[in-house]
């Protein structure tokens, strides 16, 4: 998804607000203005300081042309035609100085008006007219609602799965198809998961960043039942375990999933909506998983 922050470069008042939020903008467009009195001076003092280095380096000119006609005539000696030469040289050095500092000046001037870097939605706007702005505080928020994309973490297992269908509950539009998916190379190693991103076809859409998907991932291999004793289930092809089963220790959320010699072992997982003492597991388990319905034993047995 193309989105991106607009935070100030540089410390003024909020003096001119011509969005809000939900508003579309077109690339260029401007959004806000802080007050810029104080580098308008600023620059201003600069040409002016131009002005004062250029008529300087015209007079330096002038006088080392005298110089050079009357060492031409032998009127002055060598050394006094080079101090003119000299005098000439550092006055065109001011000039280019003054120059290049008043180009940087008018480029400050610039970081007051904020504009839109592409055509776009505002979706977050967390500042109000006269508000003061700080360098590094976000101001505006801009999205492209033409390339969405949904991100979901993925077991390692399922990640060769071709076969992937998108679900977006609070949309009232049909399901989206992916325009193209995408498989990241990187794996968690706490939850041995890896991330998918399913890039949404471009059109007017209700879909906004933020809103919960579900993505369903066609297994390799036809599922498993859980075994008895597990707690692992495959209901309409997701996994849920027992409210008990979970494990919460400071911001870590797990549960015991025993390996083949029947040892617990905690592995973190992502956790979804809860129905009926049950919690669905977005990510982390596995269809065929044994976990342990006693957390507690399982913790001392290890």
């Amino acid at each position: 998804m193309r989105q991106t922050t607009l935070a100030a470069q540089v410390a003024g008042a909020v003096v001119q607000l011509d969005v809000k939020v939900g508003d579309r903008v077109a690339a260029g467009q401007v959004l806000l203005r802080l007050d810029a009195r104080a580098a308008d001076q600023a620059t201003l003092a600069q040409e002016a300081q131009g002005l004062a280095a250029k008529a300087a380096l015209d007079l330096a000119q002038q006088d080392l042309a005298r110089q050079r006609q009357l060492l031409q005539q032998q009127f002055i000696s060598a050394a006094a035609f080079e101090r003119a030469e000299a005098q000439f040289k550092a006055s065109q050095a001011q000039m280019q100085a003054q120059m290049a500092q008043t180009q940087a000046a008018r480029a400050q001037g610039g970081f007051y008006v904020l504009r839109a870097p592409f055509a776009g939605m505002i979706s977050e706007l967390p500042v109000n007219l006269g508000d003061m702005a700080t360098p590094g505080r976000p101001l505006v928020t801009v999205y492209d609602p033409s390339s969405l994309r949904i991100t979901a973490a993925i077991p390692k297992s399922l990640a060769a799965a071709s076969s992937v269908r998108l679900e977006v509950p609070g949309s009232s539009e049909p399901a989206p198809s992916a325009r193209t998916l995408q498989w990241l190379p990187a794996v968690d190693a706490r939850s041995n998961t890896v991330q998918l991103r399913a890039e949404l076809p471009a059109g007017p859409s209700s879909l906004a960043p933020g809103m919960f998907a579900r993505v369903w991932v066609a297994a390799a291999s036809p599922a498993q039942a859980a075994s008895p004793g597990a707690d692992a289930s495959n209901r309409s092809r997701s996994i849920s375990v027992p409210l008990s089963a979970v494990v919460k220790r400071a911001e870590m959320t797990g549960v015991y999933v025993l390996d083949a010699q029947q040892r617990p072992l905690l592995r973190q997982v992502r956790l979804g909506p809860v129905s009926g003492g049950q919690v669905e597991v977005l990510s982390g388990l596995s269809v065929g998983d044994r976990v342990a319905l006693d957390p507690q034993a399982a913790a001392r047995s290890r």
